[in-house]
């Protein structure tokens, strides 16, 4: 699933540059403005970011624990 997610994430991303740098909106250039598709893909991409920091975040605080125990133990990293 997280494959998944950062690639829909780099997707948006890639979206995102096409609107700055052309001016171009793919998504919309392929499913139409303001369409039920165009929506959808906008809310899946933004679903797949949301969950992908998620997973950033927890994999932080995962390992800032480990760290935290390997140092109160005297362990060297």
């Amino acid at each position: 699933m997280r494959t998944t997610t950062s690639i829909l994430a780099a997707v948006g991303a890639l979206n995102w540059g096409l609107i700055s740098l052309l001016n171009f909106n793919l998504v919309s250039f392929l499913f139409g403005v303001d369409t039920l598709l165009t929506n959808a893909v906008y809310l899946i991409v933004g679903v797949s970011g949301v969950a992908l920091l998620v997973y950033t975040v927890m994999s932080l605080a995962s390992a800032t624990g480990h760290d935290a125990k390997r140092q109160s133990a005297g362990v060297a990293g």
